[in-house]
């Protein structure tokens, strides 16, 4: 794909069989697979060369069967660019993978990588195949779609093919729970509900079919998820807002802050600066190396008044981060008055503390039941806070 080219439709190329034989020693066919082992998920990504007779592959855990054909692209412009190869032609029977590379690729490019608004799936992955799609040459439009189901007594060349990296791909285990072609389904199922956001079927199949993935859902994949349980035992928690004193505020006037500490993160990270909207419980979270007020107006000013607006009240403790001769004249100078609550006086201080602890809840249900690398999980887990669905 050229940069100048703007994709607008699926246009395949000619299928293998028809392709001149001096250009089939550049064709490909990617595949990807997942099971379920125990309580792992093993994913495998395969490329076959019928040219060649050869396959290349690659393994790991933790991902689903989506992420390992897009992983098989991966491995064929690898061997494209190693071979140096003039032009690629790749063959796949994902749906999925061929109208991201025919259809939306250049799109999403355009949009900042994000469909309607949200981050598309695997974006990482997306962008170095752009890159590399740019750079590679390549002959019209370089990817066909394969039929993965067809009698034997009308499979092509190209059919044949397509079942040797079929091949290529499946994970030789000892014991599997799942039977995988009874249960293909679920494994789209889990692919879906994880990244988007663990809120149930519904939500599921909203984040799938935002990008372009129609899905039959399993209601077994919300009974059995363990952060979907966590996140539901948070939220059986009373409403965390009601009526008395905030009645008299408008959306964005009043705020509650506070200081959560959490194991140090990689980056030097050991304290989340939260901040509660009195009105309707929203939540703001900014990270900081060190709970100081100057990180205090930092987070203050990004997460709060360039969002929100600025406030007209803030309530806070009276640790030294809040209580200081910086933090003053800056309320002051934008006309907010910085409330402090009465020490180990619960009604003051119990809205904040209570979101402190449902926020490390969905860390810890995120990071497997440890708060490692909360950091990495931190955006979800508000974006989970504030979508929780609980009265307020």
């Amino acid at each position: 794909m050229l940069p100048e080219e703007e994709v607008t439709h699926a246009e395949e190329a000619p299928p293998y069989n028809k392709l001149p034989e001096d250009e089939k020693p550049y064709a490909l066919f990617p595949d990807g697979s997942c099971r379920i082992v125990g309580k792992h998920r093993r994913w495998k990504a395969a490329v076959w060369s019928p040219t060649w007779r050869v396959a290349e592959a690659a393994e790991g855990e933790g991902e689903w069967s989506q992420f390992a054909e897009v992983k098989a692209i991966q491995l064929a412009l690898d061997i494209a660019e190693r071979e140096k190869w003039p032009m690629l032609y790749l063959c796949t029977d994902s749906w999925m993978v061929a109208n991201a590379l025919w259809r939306w690729l250049q799109q999403w490019k355009q949009s900042n990588w994000q469909c309607r608004g949200k981050p598309i799936w695997a974006a990482p992955l997306w962008q170095d195949i752009a890159a590399r799609l740019e750079k590679l040459v390549v002959k019209g439009q370089p990817t066909t779609h394969v039929d993965a189901h067809v009698p034997k007594r009308w499979a092509t060349e190209e059919h044949q093919n397509n079942q040797q990296v079929d091949q290529a791909a499946k994970i030789e285990v000892a014991q599997v729970d799942l039977d995988w072609q009874c249960k293909g389904e679920l494994f789209i199922a889990w692919w879906a509900h994880d990244p988007s956001g663990h809120q149930g079927r519904d939500a599921t199949y909203r984040w799938a079919r935002d990008r372009g993935v129609d899905l039959s859902m399993d209601t077994r994949v919300i009974h059995e998820c363990e952060t979907c349980a966590a996140i539901k035992q948070a939220k059986r928690l009373k409403p965390l807002w009601y009526g008395g004193r905030w009645l008299k505020y408008k959306y964005g006037e009043a705020w509650q802050i506070d200081y959560s500490t959490l194991p140090q993160s990689r980056q030097g990270k050991r304290y989340v600066l939260t901040m509660v909207e009195a009105t309707t419980g929203w939540l703001e979270t900014y990270p900081v190396s060190h709970a100081t007020a100057w990180n205090t107006i930092l987070g203050l000013e990004k997460q709060v008044l360039q969002q929100h607006g600025t406030p007209e009240r803030i309530e806070s403790d009276n640790g030294t981060h809040f209580r200081n001769n910086l933090i003053d004249p800056w309320a002051k100078e934008h006309g907010i008055e910085w409330v402090y609550h009465i020490p180990y006086h619960a009604p003051a201080s119990g809205k904040i503390e209570r979101y402190n602890g449902l926020l490390k809840t969905t860390l810890r249900a995120m990071g497997g039941g440890t708060l490692k690398h909360w950091d990495t999980h931190l955006a979800k887990a508000t974006w989970l806070v504030n979508t929780r669905g609980s009265a307020n």
